[in-house]
């Protein structure tokens, strides 16, 4: 046995060494081979035969997993979609020419973030790689790339407690993977991958702002990146030159269609931090991948890919300028009242494919035959699209038909080139068309004439022989030959040379066949690279609209959502909003864009009135299950739609600019780092009451469940005072609670409102009206929600008895028919502790004058005092 691995394994090591991270793939014939701890994973992941083969470096069986190599990209696009990056190291020479071991290269680096394959693009969505740099003061800087598609923007926030805001960019935006600087600290690559997101170490050098901006600039062919809005924000710069390296190591070319990128600051979009995209369902739902549905998913009825990723991208970061609102609300506007141009645009849109993504792999070099003949019909109907508009359209319709360019030229050239039925893959062979290479047509001729020879040498030799059975067949070994069977043997002429001895018969030649066997196998090998090499000319050609496509399928890709939109508004009796500068946010009849397209009977619509200056803060009181949160939730909603450029269900929408929209609704443990349910809940709400602002929406649902009666309500009604504050204006919010002594907060500040959900009790039974009024409520009805529910009878009657015992206990401390059903009691084992120090200290403090956090500090010692302590930490 030979010492040490053969050199084909040598080959592999050295490929490994260089990436150590990834899975190689490593061609060996009509294979691709994995090795050790890369088979084992593939094995498990791909559910294929784990076997093993030789022995690895320390004399260990090594394990093996394969897969056919015409079979390869499905099982690498799984791989991908797994979250794994693959490298794949082919045989870069042909093996029978070869002298030695055959040659071997890294061709690709795939990996989930830098995915342009059409095969392995899992959506229609945006596939970024997000890149993350340090910036000046603490700030980070933040790139996103989609290679499918050239889109490149970058963004600057503050390194923050936790990495909030950076987790906020995660949850908008969605990457694939994320490359951090090697030296980064670990709780980043931490934090971000509780995301769910693969996180990359990438070489320290590549973040460096000058060497990026250099690379940047190169690629764009520029001397500045003033053009761009970030010259200033080394940070930003930064990322997005490690982001555009990676991506142009990874994928081994220029990516010559990344031409540009955007700055996306905070201070033009409407902030939606990840815990406000989770809770209002933006993009995704709660409950699952699969179950509920989104705000996203309302909204979207978009007829193409371009149109999908825009509209993403228009939901997660609403505007804030009225002027740039009311140019996207009348190009809106103009799809509602022309249904006849709304669907005629949109039967064309429905047949038009992913120009942008197809644009990508022209660039890149690795568009398939499929791809351009989806590009020449998708552009063949510009001409018709464009034509629908003739009469004076908005602004933003007429900008987006101005940038479609004259693609006939290219439509015709592909139409030339490419059959109008061609494989999937171009080393398929068979897609250029005859007629546009005369060298590939005299090459394809003198194939099919060959062939046809040897049909017509076939009959003229049953003939000449007089054996009728005689036939010419081929395989790889012998190449063309002709067969005779045994009982024909007798008859076969002298000059024939035999071959091969079958079962059978035998197997013979003559040099006339020989010689027309040669000419034929040299055809079709020279017709087959000759037509490999006159398509990847075509593509290199076609590389030259890449701008021109690109420009084309944004501008498709806005009217696609404008029409969408319209269409939603004219489906579900929509409305165009007000937008102004105000503090107001006057909505009638409005209803929850989501909740009413499940509801088997009508949505109740509300009314809204907040004011900054006035009606500031709704404390929304009432029963379990009558329609609070789902109010409220509506409330934000409409705000985002209509900022978003969309018209909203609600028969009228006045809505003044919402810088940011903050929720803090439902329990959700945080058990991985060991925080509790009510933990979690101080932690959003001290991120709302430290970055607040007097034009923010603010969505509080009961506010100190998570502990304590007293705590609760104490901690509840600060957040009000705080909120309300003694200024002249402040934040809209809408408070949902079940501690009804709030409502008291009414008659003591100015800007407090009571509201609650009527509900009709019969006595034996309890109706939810879903209609919001003017006033307080006392009551839960905690009970009859557990009945629906499905609780036991048992439980929910005994439930009933208790309740009641507990309102008699109540009539014999104070005499009175009990108001509250949540009760503020300090229990001493004797009822009310009309006395305790704890409650006459609590009724000195002057909450006006307290932070947030001195609250929470009192009202822990105040705890310890109640519960018997000295009142001292």
């Amino acid at each position: 046995m030979k010492d040490g691995p053969s050199p084909a394994m040598k080959q592999y090591y050295t490929a490994k060494a260089a990436h150590p991270d990834a899975i190689l793939f490593f061609q060996m014939g009509d294979f691709y081979e994995t090795f050790g701890e890369d088979a084992a994973v593939v094995a498990r992941e791909l559910d294929i035969v784990l076997t093993s083969r030789g022995r690895d470096k320390d004399g260990e069986r090594m394990p093996l997993a394969g897969v056919p190599h015409h079979a390869a990209e499905g099982y690498i696009a799984r791989l991908v979609n797994k979250g794994f990056k693959v490298v794949v190291c082919d045989q870069v020479e042909d093996p029978k020419k070869a002298k030695g071991v055959v040659k071997r290269d890294v061709v690709r680096v795939i990996t989930p973030g830098t995915v342009i394959d059409s095969s392995m693009l899992g959506s229609p969505g945006a596939q970024y790689l997000m890149a993350v740099a340090p910036g000046k003061k603490g700030s980070i800087g933040t790139a996103f790339l989609d290679v499918s598609t050239g889109e490149f923007f970058v963004s600057a926030s503050d390194g923050g407690r936790d990495y909030a805001e950076l987790v906020s960019e995660v949850v908008r935006y969605h990457p694939s993977e994320c490359i951090v600087p090697e030296s980064s600290p670990d709780a980043l690559a931490v934090r971000l991958r509780a995301q769910g997101l693969l996180v990359s170490r990438y070489r320290d050098d590549a973040f460096l702002p000058e060497s990026a901006r250099s690379l940047l600039c190169e690629q764009f062919g520029t001397n500045s990146l003033g053009g761009y809005g970030c010259e200033e924000l080394d940070g930003a710069v930064a990322a997005a030159g490690a982001a555009l390296r990676y991506a142009r190591e990874t994928q081994r070319s220029e990516l010559a269609h990344i031409a540009g990128l955007s700055t996306r600051l905070s201070a033009r979009n409407m902030a939606l931090d990840a815990i406000t995209l989770r809770n209002l369902e933006i993009t995704k739902s709660i409950r699952s991948e699969a179950a509920g549905i989104t705000l996203q998913g309302a909204l979207d009825v978009t007829e193409t890919s371009m149109g999908s990723r825009l509209m993403r991208s228009f939901l997660i970061a609403p505007l804030l300028d009225p002027e740039a609102i009311g140019r996207r609300l009348d190009a809106v506007e103009y799809f509602v009242g022309n249904p006849m141009a709304r669907a005629d645009l949109r039967s064309h849109l429905d047949r038009c494919g992913d120009i942008e993504r197809i644009a990508g792999r022209i660039s890149y070099g690795n568009a398939g035959p499929r791809d351009l003949l989806t590009l020449r019909e998708s552009i063949e109907r510009i001409p018709a699209l464009k034509d629908l508009f003739t009469d004076e359209t908005p602004e933003n319709i007429r900008e987006a038909l101005e940038a479609m360019s004259d693609l006939s030229a290219t439509a015709n050239f592909i139409a030339r080139a490419i059959v109008d039925e061609p494989p999937a893959l171009a080393r398929s062979g068979g897609m250029i068309r005859e007629g546009f290479c005369a060298e590939l047509d005299e090459l394809r001729n003198l194939s099919t004439s060959g062939k046809d020879w040897i049909g017509q040498f076939q009959q003229q030799e049953r003939e000449r022989t007089g054996i009728k059975s005689l036939k010419v067949s081929y395989n790889r070994v012998f190449g063309y030959f002709i067969e005779v069977t045994r009982a024909n043997l007798h008859l076969v002429p002298e000059e024939y040379e035999r071959r091969q001895t079958t079962a059978n018969g035998e197997r013979y030649t003559i040099p006339k066949l020989r010689e027309k066997e040669a000419m034929i196998a040299t055809a079709e090998d020279r017709l087959s690279v000759l037509e490999a090499e006159v398509y990847a000319d075509l593509v290199r050609t076609l590389a030259a609209c890449v701008p021109e496509l690109q420009a084309t399928a944004r501008a498709i890709g806005h009217l696609d959502v404008y029409a969408a939109l319209a269409e939603n508004a004219a489906r579900y009796d929509y409305t165009r909003p007000v937008i102004e500068e105000s503090g107001r946010i006057v909505v009638r009849e409005g209803r929850h864009p989501v909740v009413e397209r499940s509801m088997e009977v009508g949505f109740v619509p509300n009314d809204t009135d907040l004011d900054g200056s006035g009606n500031q803060i709704m404390i929304i009181t009432g029963a379990n299950m009558a329609g609070k949160s789902t109010y409220m939730r509506a409330v934000a909603l409409l705000c985002i739609m209509a900022q978003m450029g969309s018209f909203v269900p609600a028969r009228h929408a006045t809505i003044g600019i919402v810088d940011r929209v903050f929720t803090r609704v439902g329990a959700f443990d945080d058990l991985a780092s060991g925080q509790s349910t009510f933990m979690v809940e101080m932690l959003e709400l001290a991120n709302i009451l430290n970055n607040v602002t007097p034009q923010s929406l603010v969505i509080l649902d009961e506010i100190g469940r998570g502990t304590s009666t007293l705590d609760g309500f104490s901690i509840a009604q600060a957040v009000v005072e705080f909120l309300h504050g003694k200024a002249v204006t402040g934040p809209r919010t809408l408070f949902a609670t079940h501690f009804h002594e709030l409502i008291e907060l009414e008659g003591k500040l100015k800007r407090v409102k009571n509201f609650h959900f009527a509900v009709k009790d019969t006595g034996r039974d309890v109706i939810f009206l879903r209609r919001l009024v003017q006033g307080a409520t006392d009551k839960s009805y905690g009970v009859h929600v557990a009945e629906l529910a499905g609780i036991p009878k048992k439980v929910t009657e005994r439930a009933l008895v208790i309740l009641k015992e507990a309102m008699v206990q109540e009539l014999k401390g104070g005499g009175k028919t009990p108001r509250y059903t949540q009760m503020l009691l300090v229990d001493t084992g004797e009822g009310v502790a009309e006395t305790n120090p704890a409650v006459e200290e609590l009724r000195a403090m002057k909450l006006d004058e307290m932070t947030p956090l001195a609250a929470l500090n009192t009202l822990h010692r105040l705890q310890n005092l109640a519960n018997g302590g000295n009142g001292r930490r």
